[in-house]
């Protein structure tokens, strides 16, 4: 089994299979994890990680700039179904449209689009940056079985993910407002927070991802 964190120029590659290294530990799972920016690794890989830091059309275009993994990419995640995650960028990347500097095109995998946080607080900072309770939704999802209650994530961001359907929705914060913070459909499954930084939190949610069966 193996999992493949995609290396495109954005996301904390070296602290993410870190991560998914001790999380694979922690379940028992004999996982291999790879950084890599080869397509065919990408395609071949059982498990696919999309990380990323940074400005949405910056990352999109890191990835447009790596031959053939946006086709990989979609052939492997939304033609054969294999888990997918995404993390802060990286899940943003899923969206219709980014609206960060610009109107920017997504990959169009989870209905919705990027917009600039605003809060109903003016004491509160942007970007929103540190820990924060997740408050998760009535709908059940397997990935949040092993999370407590209200555990806290970090998250260093100025943009959220809307979605177009709010059951795409199954995490949120409140940060003057709500704003999400994990998202998921189908096979595809992305965390607004930093799952590599977020400690407990975090590791439970790499090892549920890395048992999922979608």
């Amino acid at each position: 089994m193996s999992v493949a964190i995609i290396d495109y120029g954005s996301g904390n590659l070296k602290s993410a299979a870190k991560a998914f290294e001790r999380a694979a530990e922690n379940v028992g799972r004999k996982q291999r994890v790879q950084v890599t920016s080869d397509p065919d690794q990408v395609a071949a890989a059982d498990r696919i990680v999309l990380p990323g830091v940074g400005a949405f059309a910056d990352c999109r275009a890191g990835l447009a700039a790596v031959s053939g993994m946006t086709e990989a990419l979609t052939e492997a995640v939304i033609n054969r179904a294999k888990p997918f995650m995404g993390i802060c960028v990286g899940m943003q990347l899923m969206a219709d449209w980014g609206r960060e500097h610009g109107d920017t095109p997504g990959l169009g995998w989870i209905g919705g689009e990027v917009c600039a946080i605003t809060s109903i607080d003016p004491t509160l900072k942007i970007p929103h940056m540190g820990w924060n309770n997740l408050d998760f939704s009535a709908l059940s999802h397997p990935l949040l079985e092993e999370l407590p209650a209200h555990g806290h994530a970090y998250f260093v961001h100025s943009y959220q993910y809307r979605c177009t359907d709010p059951v795409h929705q199954l995490a949120c914060v409140d940060y003057g407002g709500s704003i999400t913070a994990i998202i998921g459909r189908d096979n595809l499954v992305g965390t607004q927070f930093h799952p590599e930084k977020s400690q407990a939190v975090g590791l439970r949610f790499i090892a549920s991802f890395l048992t999922w069966t979608p």
